[in-house]
């Protein structure tokens, strides 16, 4: 009868995929925008990337369409913003060096919502995060180790300023056998970079030795 077909089809349609530990979500709205469409297109290939959503047993092609629609209800129209947002998705997605992100989104521990807003660090792999937080803190180290005592020169232009009166300290932050790391800090301003002196030999105690600026940044106080 067809109220057992209907019954049967509202079943099949909650209904979860092979992998039982798959969530379901509500199927995205179809489209006629050509633009949406095509992006729908492009993220569902990317999910087959590696032919991970065979054995998760997951429907790529719905994934890929609910991932657009989300990104589609946040910024409400298909500018640049938006292809910017898809196109990040689909290179994530395809990253063969992070395929643990596509295997989240495809068994749904990362839902079509929360990836289309998520940030290049949070899609990035476990290794490149473990890579900016060790960065992080040695930045952080150095800048401390900048803010501690230190000898005045006039050695040194600032970049912001170009005021000479600066503060420098040496550490050796690498190797015996690598040269010694300046930190600098403008007197003046306030801002701060780093350099590598050409010789491990040459130490600042003189006016007219030579320095080679060989890794300068700046790293700004809060």
């Amino acid at each position: 009868s067809s109220s057992s077909s209907n019954s049967s089809s509202r079943k099949e349609e909650g209904s979860a995929p092979s992998n039982s530990f798959i969530p379901s979500f509500p199927r995205a709205p179809s489209t006629s925008d050509s633009v949406r469409v095509k992006c729908r297109e492009m993220l569902s290939a990317a999910l087959r990337t590696g032919d991970d959503y065979i054995a998760i047993g997951a429907d790529e092609e719905e994934l890929g369409s609910q991932i657009e629609e989300a990104i589609f209800q946040e910024l409400k129209n298909t500018d640049m913003k938006y292809k910017n947002r898809v196109r990040s998705r689909i290179a994530n997605l395809k990253d063969a060096k992070n395929p643990n992100l596509r295997k989240n989104v495809l068994c749904g521990n990362i839902p079509p919502d929360k990836f289309a807003k998520m940030t290049a660090e949070e899609m990035a792999s476990d290794e490149l995060k473990e890579m900016r937080k060790n960065l992080t803190k040695e930045a952080i180290r150095e800048h401390q180790m900048a803010k501690t005592g230190g000898t005045q020169t006039d050695l040194f232009t600032c970049g912001k300023c170009k005021k000479k009166n600066c503060t420098y300290t040496q550490v050796q932050t690498r190797s015996a056998d690598e040269p010694m790391t300046t930190f600098v800090v403008c007197n003046e301003c306030g801002n701060r970079w780093k350099v590598r002196l050409l010789d491990r030999s040459a130490y600042l105690t003189a006016d007219n030795q030579a320095l080679c600026l060989t890794s300068c940044f700046t790293i700004n106080d809060s």
